[in-house]
This record gives structure tokens, C-alpha cells and sequence, in this order.
């Protein structure tokens, strides 16, 4: 009888996924494995049912890696919360015989593989294959998570054309690039857009922030631009900047009702990030007399299912393969589930254990490095409100008139935001 390798999707969606599945289908029935597809994630194993499979030849699988989304579909369902969901997946599993699983997701996905790997206790052996637009995952050598690279290509020709229209109706746009925890797709998106101004939450050096602090930032950059001539202009924010908000604050706003996934995280889709700033910032020049024309954008969806680019498409293509060989004990014998890198060019498995935070018992989360010359350079080209303006007589006064205020009241005010 041949072994049996099952392959599952969780979490959001990201350019690539088809082609993991792809490559892992190949490699493995070349190897003499039968491949077993598993619809929905972690869900329906989790309540007991094992008909929610397919079977998958080479036929089924050779043309899918040049498209998006994913053939098996995807859950954020979550069986570690539950000890009786863990015992559930692993009964289904073993009724399907698989004795080899690949997981390709996130973080939570990848804490979800780890707790399935330890409760098997070595009967079924996991190989996670990374996958998030996030680019959050803690990859070494700085590679980039799969699906990212497609997204900030993607998400970078859309605010081209808004910045162009930016331009054509002299007005702002407000744009809010998904990034749950790190600010990696919205600086990539702004830094190769040369968008005025991106907001990631890495920059403020703390846990919670409120929306008077972001607005700040945002009003001050808007006044700048002024000044220099434009009206117009296109900013930038991390999703995860409404995560960082204070629910509280967030639920007093009109409108807004603050929900959580099944893995305990903020829906942040349901919060209207990029509206509540908009409203704010118009009630802000409103206060000044002037009206201003700002249009609120969220990208995520457009870009989670993009057909992926010829990066993502080579590299996904070398993880599935790596999964499969370390699944057959080519590499790390000895290890029963880990997460599949590639690092200098070389399939590399990285024990989940290295993955754990030991604070918070869940998978570590790569932030952006501020002090990296990566972000160092994206912030030099942005048109932020300097320590230079405030000690600019001449820059000063204009600032000062463009807010209405003396410049002793502009440097009161908005002295804090030359700090971050």
C-alpha cells in the first residue's frame, strides 16, 4: 500500500498557494506516494469528517502553479484551542492513512502544524511551508515569505494609478495595506511607489497608540506637502495600525464594531481604518474653514489571489519540493515537523521549536527593522514634518499659516511627531 501525504491551506490567501501544491503533487507521486488534498484547512478534520478530501494526480496539478488562489481553498479554523479538536485530527488523519502532512500557511497556521506534529508523537510527520503577504514569518538569510513579493508588485501598479489620479483631481488618497502585526506590505508598496507617506506601527516603539497620534502624523505631512506646492498626495497606512488603536477607542467610533477570528485576533477587515482617518482629517481642516477631498482605499483582497510573479512562482515550486524530500528523510532524519526555508540557495528545515516564541508559546512574528537602512532609506524619500521645519524660520511661518496657528502653537502641538 502506498504512503499517503496529505496537504492542507491555511489562514488568508497568497499568491503561490496553487504552486506549492503543484510541486508538492509532483515530487511526491514521482516518489511513489499517493497525495490526498484536504478542502478547508484544519476545518472539517476537526470536527471528525474525512470526506472532505480529493485525491490529486500530476494531471490534476500541472498547470495550476501560474494561477492564484487555492485549489484546496483555505479556513482560518484553529484546532489548538480545543484539546478534543487536536485528538479529532489526528483520528481523521489516521483514518485516511496519511502519514505525511504539509501545511502551508502563517503563523497561525504554522503553531496549529507544530501542535498536530508534537500531539502525534512521531506517527505523521509535518512539513509547513510558510505563506503569508504579511512577510511576518521569522525566515532566515531575510527571504521574503511567499505571496509577498507578488503582492507588493500588484498592490504597487494599483497605487500608481491612484497616485496618477492623485494628481489629475488634486486631492488625497488614503491607503490601507493589510499587514496584520508587521508593516512589511505597506513600506514595500510605499517605498517603491514613492508614495508621500507610509505609517507603520513598528515606528512608534510601543503597544498601544490612539488615532490622534496617527492623525498627527498624517495632518502634519498633508500641511508639508502644502507648503511645497501640492494639494494632493497619497498616504499609506498598516492595517495593523487599527490593531494597535485601543478597542475602546475603536468602539466608540460610530459605526465600528470590534470583533475577533477564532484565533483570538481583531478582525481587522470589519474595522474601517482608512475611513476613520479620512473623517477625522476632514473634520480637522473643517475646523480650519477649508474643505479637503480625500478618498479612503483598502487593499487586501485584490491582492491575495493575484496570479503570482516569476519569483514567487520558482520559489514556492523549490518549497514544495523541499517538503516532500524532507517528509521522505533526505534532510533532518530525526526531526518530526519543522518549517521549510530556503536559505543561500539551500532547502533548509527549521525545527518548530525555533519558530516559538517562549514568552508567548506562539510562533514568533518578524516586525520591521527601523534601524535597517531598508526603512531608513523608504523614510528619507517620505514628506514627514522634520526637527529641520521647526528650527526653519522660514519653513516654520509657512507651516504655522498653512494650520492656522502661531508657530509656537504649531511647535507645541506637533513637536512630537519629529520624535519618532
Amino acid at each position: 500500500m502506498l504512503e499517503r501525504v496529505g496537504i492542507l491551506v491555511g489562514g488568508g490567501p497568497a499568491p503561490g498557494i496553487n504552486s506549492v501544491i503543484n510541486a508538492v503533487t509532483i515530487e511526491a507521486i514521482n516518489n511513489d506516494l499517493e497525495v490526498i488534498g484536504i478542502y478547508d484547512g484544519f476545518e472539517h478534520l476537526m470536527k471528525g469528517r474525512t470526506d472532505m478530501i480529493r485525491p490529486l494526480t500530476i494531471s490534476d496539478v500541472s498547470r495550476i502553479h501560474i494561477e492564484g488562489g487555492s485549489i484546496l481553498r483555505t479556513s482560518r479554523a484553529n484546532p489548538t484551542k480545543k484539546t478534543e479538536d487536536i485528538q479529532n485530527v489526528l483520528k481523521s488523519l489516521n483514518e485516511l492513512k496519511i502519514s505525511h502532512l504539509v501545511t502551508i500557511g502563517g503563523d497561525d497556521t504554522a503553531f496549529s502544524a507544530s501542535t498536530i506534529s508534537k500531539a502525534s508523537e512521531g506517527r505523521i510527520r509535518v512539513a509547513h511551508v510558510p505563506k503569508t503577504i504579511d512577510n511576518d514569518l521569522p525566515l532566515p538569510g531575510g527571504m521574503p515569505t511567499f505571496g509577498f513579493e507578488t503582492a507588493r508588485h500588484v498592490g504597487t501598479e494599483l497605487v500608481y494609478n491612484l497616485m496618477q489620479d492623485s494628481r489629475t483631481t488634486n486631492r488625497w488618497y488614503f491607503v490601507v495595506a493589510m499587514g496584520r502585526k508587521a508593516g512589511h506590505l505597506a513600506l514595500g508598496i510605499g517605498k517603491s511607489a514613492s508614495a508621500a507617506l507610509t505609517i507603520i506601527g513598528e515606528e512608534f516603539g510601543k503597544e498601544r497608540i490612539t488615532l490622534s497620534e496617527v492623525c498627527d502624523i498624517l495632518e502634519t505631512t498633508m500641511l508639508k506637502r502644502r507648503i511645497l506646492g501640492r494639494n494632493d498626495g497619497l498616504a499609506i497606512i498598516a492595517e495593523g495600525i487599527g490593531e494597535m488603536i485601543d478597542p475602546q477607542e475603536l468602539a466608540e467610533i460610530p459605526g465600528v464594531t470590534v470583533e475577533r477570528d477564532p484565533h483570538g485576533h481583531i478582525r481587522l477587515s470589519e474595522i474601517p481604518l482608512a475611513t476613520i482617518l479620512k473623517r477625522e482629517i476632514q473634520r480637522r481642516f473643517a475646523q480650519r474653514g477649508e474643505k479637503i477631498n480625500i478618498i479612503d482605499v483598502t487593499l487586501g483582497y485584490e491582492l491575495r489571489c493575484a496570479r503570482p510573479v516569476p519569483f514567487d512562482i520558482d520559489y514556492t515550486r523549490t518549497l514544495g519540493y523541499g517538503a516532500i524530500r524532507f517528509l521522505m528523510g533526505d534532510f533532518e532524519k530525526n526531526l518530526s515537523g519543522g518549517m521549510i526555508c530556503l536559505e543561500s540557495g539551500r532547502i533548509r528545515v527549521l525545527p518548530f521549536e525555533e519558530l516559538t516564541d517562549p514568552t508567548t508559546g506562539r510562533t514568533k512574528v518578524r516586525m520591521v527593522d527601523i534601524n535597517s537602512e531598508h526603512y531608513r532609506v523608504a523614510r528619507g524619500y517620505m514628506i514627514r514634518l522634520t526637527k529641520k521645519d521647526l528650527q526653519n524660520p522660514s519653513i516654520l511661518a509657512k507651516l504655522s499659516t498653512a494650520a492656522k496657528m502661531s508657530p509656537e502653537e504649531f511647535i507645541s502641538r506637533y513637536e512630537w511627531v519629529t520624535q519618532i
